[in-house]
């Protein structure tokens, strides 16, 4: 090894001690024919003391250097209590520059004013940040106890392929071409789904991986074309052994490496309640403002906007006090989400006020406050129409009163499960898309008669939620061939269609498939979570940008009009290959 010891972990027990450290050079400060430089590894720095300026009169910032030098225990009064080095400081007798650095396009210390697009471009030189590179780290811990857990329980870990045949999972594919096969394309899985559902049919009864998934849709500060899930399949399962096992996982995960020790059984909210509460399917339980459903309160009012499918509403304590401009504001958030407006009452000393107020009878206000628990001072919040749509946009304001508010202790960790989803809803052209995907079965209660009321069935399904982020989702799937026929009836696929698209899964279930599910976790969502980052990309090593752009590499790039003849992107595909 070029180096005896890390610069991070020296302390007061190392003085007197000769050293030989290797790394950058990340500040430097000259006081008067003394020069002092932190030296930084990954382990963390440790101050080194140049009593020649000659010695240090070349070292630049991030110059890669190798120090030679005895630890002691600095003077007195020049403690840094900060560091955990901050007790001692090396006393250089050799230097040597290892490797020299050109002049930085940003600071590496600090994480002020620098663009995304920069630190993605130069993104080997953002992970010298400690913040950065301490996430990678958090993200590496956690996955070998993810190992750990999987191991314990007999798991086999099993790698699915890469190039595939697309099949419809909810997002577009993204398609490789075939050299070998002109005209004809792989896909890049979504997920796992099927193959890992033909490992049940295989035997293996309990599998896992970590995957890498990919999916071409459009991308926000949570999603990326390519992401990485924890995947997992059970033969011979129930909801709750699925559950019970996700729990596990996390459990270990959240107490080795941040310290929290997650109470279990976690609660469970179904679906229809979480909406109800709370407005959300995936709910932040970390404070209370939960909705409340008015429609039966305003039956037989004359206000119009109120005559509605559904009307709800949620208080915001303490937004009475609100200027005229912040009340408008909310208007315009609103319809920054595709809605009208908010209608709003402020609940006041003397009264109600707001434009809605004098639409409501005096019996509808009376009583209003008392039916939305809001006290003098605050401000309800309402929205009416088709519930689906109202809810969802109290759900979101919901979350923005709870930051505008500071209603949100960022210290706490909120888990809880997310059950009994509907298995259908409307795709709008008067038929049926699956919530989850095609093979979810039904609840038991469900089996026999879901395609009679698609509108009705539950799906034995179950989401994992933390602090209002869905972090994984699994199901109870379909292995009888008849049930999945009926599925495929209430989808509108046909059977040929159904051949043509999931074949060989289908023929794989004529062969004994046992009752069988699992869930997956994204696993960079988690990883953000534990780093206490607000983006995925922060603990994605190499990420793409908000536009799927690699900044470092250039990626995607055009291609030669050689390389689209030889991987035949243009070529037709053999009569046979369209069915």
């Amino acid at each position: 090894m070029i180096r005896t010891h890390e610069a991070g972990t020296l302390r007061r027990e190392h003085a007197g001690r000769q050293v030989t450290l290797a790394g950058w050079v990340a500040r430097r400060r000259d006081h008067g024919g003394v020069v002092f430089i932190d030296l930084r590894d990954a382990s963390g720095s440790a101050q080194v003391v140049f009593r020649e300026e000659d010695d240090a009169h070349g070292l630049r910032s991030e110059y890669c250097v190798k120090v030679v030098g005895e630890v002691r225990v600095r003077p007195e009064g020049n403690e840094n209590p900060d560091l955990p080095t901050g007790a001692i400081e090396v006393v250089a007798s050799q230097v040597e520059v290892l490797s020299e650095a050109a002049p930085l396009p940003f600071p590496i210390e600090g994480n002020s004013g620098v663009s995304e697009e920069a630190r993605l471009r130069y993104r080997y030189l953002d992970i010298r940040r400690q913040q950065v590179g301490d996430a990678l780290r958090t993200r590496s811990k956690a996955t070998y106890l993810v190992h750990e857990v999987m191991r314990e329980r007999d798991f086999v870990y099993v790698e699915t392929p890469n190039l595939t045949r697309s099949t419809p999972e909810g997002a577009r594919d993204f398609l490789v071409p075939v050299r070998l096969q002109p005209g004809s394309w792989y896909a890049l899985p979504q997920s796992p789904q099927l193959f890992k559902q033909l490992l049940m049919v295989g035997g293996l009864e309990r599998y896992y991986q970590l995957t890498r998934c990919f999916r071409d849709e459009d991308l926000r500060a949570d999603r990326q074309p390519e992401f990485t899930q924890i995947d997992i399949e059970m033969s011979f399962v129930d909801q709750d052994d699925v559950m019970e096992l996700g729990e596990a996982i996390m459990a270990r995960v959240w107490q080795d490496t941040v310290g929290y020790t997650m109470p279990r059984p976690l609660p469970r909210l179904t679906y229809a309640e979480a909406m109800a509460r709370y407005g959300s399917d995936k709910p932040d339980l970390r404070f209370g403002c939960e909705l409340t459903d008015l429609t039966e309160y305003f039956a037989k009012t004359t206000f119009r906007v109120f005559q509605a499918e559904h009307v709800g509403a949620v208080v915001m304590p303490g937004g009475a006090a609100q200027t005229r401009k912040e009340l408008d504001g909310w208007q315009d958030w609103a319809k920054s989400r595709g809605a009208r407006g908010l209608a709003y009452v402020l609940v006041q000393p003397d009264g109600f006020g707001g434009p809605v107020a004098k639409n409501l009878s005096e019996e509808e206000i009376s009583g209003l406050a008392a039916a939305t628990g809001a006290q003098v001072g605050d401000a309800i919040f309402f929205a009416a129409g088709p519930a689906r749509a109202a809810r969802d946009l109290l759900g979101a304001a919901r979350l923005e009163i709870g930051r505008r508010c500071g209603l949100i202790d960022e210290s706490q960790w909120s888990f809880l499960w997310v059950v009994d989803a509907p298995m259908f809803e409307e795709d709008g052209e008067g038929g049926w898309t699956a919530v989850h995907h095609p093979f979810t079965g039904p609840k038991p209660e469900w089996a026999d008669d879901f395609q009679d009321h698609p509108g009705e069935a539950l799906a034995y399904a179950y989401d994992m939620v933390c602090n209002g982020m869905e972090i994984g989702g699994g199901s109870i799937r379909i292995h009888r061939a008849e049930m999945q026929e009926r599925v495929f009836g209430v989808l509108g696929i046909s059977k040929e269609e159904a051949e043509n698209k999931f074949g060989f899964l289908l023929e794989a279930f004529k062969y004994g498939p046992p009752p069988h599910g699992g869930i997956a976790y994204g696993w960079d969502r988690i990883c953000m979570l534990l780093a206490g980052g607000d983006s995925i990309r922060d603990v994605i090593a190499f990420p793409k940008t908000a536009s799927g752009f690699d900044p470092l590499t250039g990626a995607p790039t055009p291609i030669t009009g050689e390389q689209r003849k030889e991987a035949g992107v243009d070529a037709k595909p053999r009569a046979q290959e369209l069915v």
